[in-house]
Parts: C-alpha cells; sequence; structure tokens
C-alpha cells in the first residue's frame, strides 16, 4: 500500500484525501494545513495523524508520496521539498503564478527520477478522454479545430479574485492543458482577447478579466477555441468539440439524470449541469489520483508532469501579451 501525505485540506485537499483513503493500493497517512479546524476535521474523517508543519510531512518515514492541495504561493517550494526528500509529488495547478520561479523550480530539480504529477485532471475526465481516443484512432481522420467552452456557474468573491493570480492563470490553465492533450501538439502562436462583461468595475479595479476567448494555432495550422466566462446563468458548462476531415466528436456537459420532460408550456427541460468542478470531474479526479498511484507503483512516468505545467503557463503568459498588445504572439517569445 502507498501511504501518501495530504497538504492542504480545503475543499479540494479533503476530497483528494477522501479519494486516498478509498484507494484500493493506497493508505492516506497523514494531512496538514495551516487552519488547524480543515486538518483537525479532515483527519478526523479518516483517522490519521495531523503532522505539525509541512516539513514533517516530507522527513517522515511513514508516508510514501505526497499530494499538494495548498495555496499557490506554495506549490514550488513544496514541490522542491518533496524532490528533495525522494517522494513522489501530486501538485495542484499551477506551479506558480511567475514563469520566473517556474523556470527556478524547473532548475532546481532538473536531473532527479522523482516522479512530479501536475494536477490537470481535466485529462482523466471519461468523456474528454473518449474524444481524444476517437482522434488517435483515426475515428474523425486528420484534426482540424478544438472547441473548448469552460464557463463557470457564478463569479467568485472579491476575496478570491485578490489572490487567484489572474482568469488566464487561475482558470484557463486547465484549458492551455486539455488543448495541448486534444491537439496532441504544440500551439505556436496566441491570440486573445478578454475583460471585465460581468463585473466591470471589479475587474477594473483588480485589473482582472472575467470573459476571454483565445485563438491558438499549430505548426502545421491546426485550430484551438478556449471561451472562458466566469458565470454562466445556466450552470457549470464544460465542453469539448473535435473537428476531422472525416468528422466530429463532442464530449458534453455531464447532469443528473438525462431524463427530459415536454408539455405544452416547454419541450425538452432537463436536470441542470453538475453545479461545480468536484462534481463535474468526480470521476476525472479518481482517475487522476488512480494515474498517481499506479505510475509510482509501476516505476512509470507521470502521464502530466512538471513540463505540462511549465506549458501552460506559458500560453497564459503569451494570452497575457496578446491582450495587452493587441497582437498575435508566437510562443517561442517566451524561449
Amino acid at each position: 500500500m502507498l501511504k501518501i501525505g495530504v497538504l492542504g485540506c480545503g475543499r479540494i485537499g479533503q476530497m483528494h484525501a477522501a479519494n486516498i483513503a478509498q484507494h484500493p493500493n493506497a493508505d492516506l497517512a497523514m494531512v496538514f494545513d495551516i487552519f488547524q479546524p480543515n486538518a483537525e476535521m479532515t483527519a478526523l474523517r479518516h483517522d490519521v495523524s495531523i503532522a505539525s508543519t509541512a516539513s514533517d510531512v516530507f522527513q517522515s518515514s511513514e508516508v510514501d508520496a505526497v499530494l499538494v492541495a495548498t495555496t499557490t504561493d506554495t506549490h514550488a517550494d513544496f514541490i522542491e521539498m518533496a524532490v528533495a526528500a525522494g517522494k513522489p509529488v501530486l501538485c495542484e495547478k499551477p506551479i506558480d503564478l511567475s514563469l520566473t520561479r517556474v523556470n527556478e523550480c524547473a532548475a532546481r530539480i532538473a536531473g532527479t527520477d522523482v516522479p512530479v504529477q501536475l494536477g490537470f485532471n481535466r485529462r482523466f475526465d471519461p468523456g474528454h478522454r473518449s474524444a481524444r481516443n476517437a482522434v488517435l484512432n483515426g475515428d474523425i481522420g486528420d484534426l482540424h479545430q478544438v472547441i473548448i467552452t469552460s464557463r463557470d456557474p457564478e463569479m467568485p468573491p472579491r476575496s478570491y479574485y485578490e489572490t487567484a493570480g489572474g482568469l488566464l492563470r487561475d482558470m484557463t490553465i486547465h484549458d492551455f492543458d486539455l488543448a495541448r492533450f486534444m491537439l496532441d501538439d504544440e500551439p505556436v502562436e496566441v491570440f486573445a482577447v478578454g475583460g471585465g462583461l460581468i463585473d466591470p468595475a471589479m475587474m477594473k479595479d483588480l485589473k482582472d478579466l472575467d470573459t476571454a476567448m483565445i485563438i491558438m494555432r499549430t505548426a502545421d495550422g491546426k485550430q484551438c477555441h478556449i471561451n472562458n466566462s466566469r458565470a454562466a446563468g445556466y450552470g457549470y458548462d464544460q465542453r469539448v468539440e473535435l473537428l476531422g476531415t472525416k468528422g466530429m466528436v463532442q464530449s458534453e456537459n455531464k447532469k443528473e439524470n438525462e431524463v427530459r420532460k415536454f408539455s405544452s408550456k416547454q419541450t425538452e427541460t432537463s436536470a441542470p449541469y453538475l453545479n461545480f468542478f468536484i462534481e463535474r470531474y468526480k470521476e476525472a479526479f479518481d482517475a487522476e489520483v488512480d494515474a498517481f498511484v499506479t505510475s509510482i507503483t509501476t516505476g512509470t512516468k507521470p502521464e502530466v508532469g512538471f513540463e505540462d505545467g511549465w506549458r501552460a503557463l506559458i500560453l497564459a503568459e503569451a494570452a497575457y501579451l496578446s491582450i495587452s498588445q493587441k497582437r498575435i504572439v508566437r510562443v517561442d517569445e517566451f524561449g
């Protein structure tokens, strides 16, 4: 049994702890959170110990691997600490909000064979993965276009915006990784537009975005369109569409059930979309932890690693530059 320590016991950390505890080949070894009540609640729920400090998790002989679900500003530090301790690490996205800090982290862990997996869980969603497999199997011919729709159900509070690091680094970072996954190629050009359409005053004050569209192109001409909104009045909207020379494949939203109702006043009404990311991507989060455990126990390289987090952040920075300079940005401008 792989013994895993969890750092960070907020909403997503509690979910990860539960998934580890339920995994047939893993045990939840200990937890840590700077907010003691969250650590106590998680530890009590799973009957595990609480580490006094984050360092205790990395140094404990009772921990084989770590999962990092703390605030973004700690991610790079904890990745470095995990690698230094020789413990495989699954870290939530992004590695850091600063590309300079990510490059420093890359240099410090270079040359090690300690597995580092990034928390881009959407790659593991059954629908999204089936759509990609349809392309790889030639079901829709040569891929020409990838369209990713990602819209949150409602605006987060101002306090969230103040620490999130910007729409493109916080929210769209998932879509940049998913785009690379679906294209099976690297975008070389990025054009983006964004604005504050939902709460113009707050976005202007915080110099942030609540709405954005991004167009990317690969070297051989494949196109990708990402559209983001912080508030969709009809629910959490998560869709992917792939167009090829022989057809199209779509990965759609999920609902509690697929019942459709018809009456004299309305047609085809159905249950709302699953509310938010933990509910919508439950299967993906389960599969993500399973992939982490499997890569360690089999000695294989994690499917989504440090470089994927680095490349996704570069695309975010390219998109920000495109918005500010109102031009197409080449990705190689970032080295």
